[in-house]
């Protein structure tokens, strides 16, 4: 599975890791059981799991207050992408 992994062209260019850096190889974790792993490679993994569970069983079963669910749950997702990028980068 590792060789069929997108290269990041952003870092390839640029030399900086964008904000989606790790998320293959976090799913790829996952996958092998690795879940701390999966975790320090990219922290909001979890959160996307989540998140897209949660839209995926609200298209066939719709809850009360879906959109402020998927809103908070959106919310926690991007802040953690965002701070996890500042803290990757300032390390």
């Amino acid at each position: 599975m590792e060789d069929y992994m997108l290269p990041c062209l952003n870092k390839k260019f640029f030399g900086i890791e964008c904000l989606g850096c790790g998320l293959q190889r976090a799913i790829t974790l996952i996958f092998q059981g690795e879940f701390v792993a999966a975790f320090q490679m990219y922290p909001a993994i979890y959160s996307l799991i989540i998140l897209f569970i949660y839209i995926g069983i609200n298209i066939f079963f719709k809850f009360k207050h879906s959109n402020k669910i998927i809103g908070a749950l959106a919310i926690l997702t991007v802040a953690t992408i965002i701070i996890s990028y500042i803290i990757k980068l300032i390390n």
